[in-house]
């Protein structure tokens, strides 16, 4: 997953994106709506976390022109106000769930689930595809009487392939949503994490097949 933290406290930034990358995530902090379009303008996100006051504007602004976008990407907001109008406010803009501050992380983390599920319509504890199975929470892959235990980048990968199987996955997007802004990363990283995850695939029936020039996908053997 990889998350965009829209928050101009730094310390409560910084602690969220430790927290997120400590669980395996990817995640990028903008401290005001200014650099926030400009992430946005960049790069895919799978979950926005948005405070409301922020040094150029009112963080609604930015919910409103997402959504008036279509676009469903999910979206937490983090306020002070513990007001029910101001809670009604936002959800009817056009947020997925909102937390008030402060917040123990452990809450949060359940909340970013929950959306992402809505979301995704999908059942976040298996993902399945073919005959096997993907448990994102234990980092666990499974097939037949296999179990192979998964490493955080091996996991996210294959997330994202589960998530859109059989369909083709550019080296870009896929470093996009593996990776924050500000990793420095080589320019064979994608190909590496591919080749762990097709050892990890080896003998389920599914591949990561190549598609030269374009990219990669998730597709049964023999089909």
């Amino acid at each position: 997953m990889k998350v965009l933290i829209i928050e101009d406290t730094a310390e409560l930034a910084e602690a969220l994106i430790d927290f997120f990358v400590i669980g395996g995530h990817s995640a990028d902090s903008a401290g005001d709506l200014a650099s926030a379009y400009d992430f946005l303008s960049v790069s895919h996100f799978d979950l926005i976390l948005l405070d409301i006051m922020l040094p150029d504007g009112d963080g609604r602004s930015l919910l409103r022109s997402v959504r008036e976008k279509n676009d469903n990407i999910p979206i937490i907001v983090m306020t002070a106000k513990s007001e029910i109008s101001d809670r009604i406010d936002v959800l009817d803009i056009g947020a997925d769930d909102y937390i008030v501050k402060p917040f123990e992380f452990a809450e949060l983390e359940a909340r970013c689930r929950a959306v992402l599920r809505r979301q995704n319509g999908q059942n976040q504890i298996k993902l399945t595809f073919g005959k096997v199975n993907l448990f994102p929470l234990l980092a666990m892959l499974e097939f037949g009487d296999e179990q192979q235990q998964l490493r955080n980048r091996e996991l996210r990968l294959l997330e994202i392939f589960f998530g859109s199987p059989k369909i083709l996955f550019s080296k870009e997007q896929l470093t996009d949503r593996l990776f924050s802004i500000s990793e420095d990363i080589s320019e064979n990283a994608i190909e590496v994490y591919i080749a762990r995850i097709r050892k990890k695939l080896s003998g389920s029936g599914l591949e990561i097949t190549t598609v030269r020039g374009l990219g990669y996908r998730l597709t049964e053997q023999n089909t």
